[in-house]
């Protein structure tokens, strides 16, 4: 265990000498004059999600009501579409980002 807080305090000391740069914060600004825009973004990712919600939880109605027919497991793959839905809404932002650049 020593060797081994000796090698951490050793790598320690050696970082504390390299030359600190100053590393640019690459964050997105928001341009003025766009507030009513994020705000309509801000509702459609709402509505959409919800639509998601509701959604999911139609589906799994479906297969509890259908689950006596042995058609429940049909329901699976909507459910997979509507979470897959979620997390293409929730990274959009991202998504549009890394496409566009």
């Amino acid at each position: 265990m020593s060797t081994l807080h000796a090698i951490l305090t050793a790598a320690n000391d050696f970082a504390a000498l390299l030359p600190q740069a100053d590393i640019p914060n690459p964050a997105p600004v928001q341009p003025p004059g766009t507030n009513g825009f994020v705000t309509i973004m801000g509702w459609v990712k709402w509505v959409a999600l919800a639509v998601c919600v509701i959604g999911i939880i139609v589906a799994g109605a479906l297969m509890a009501i259908n689950s006596r027919r042995g058609e429940g497991g049909e329901h699976a793959g909507r459910i997979g579409f509507a979470l897959g839905g979620v997390i293409v809404i929730s990274a959009a932002a991202s998504l549009v980002g890394f496409l566009v650049s």
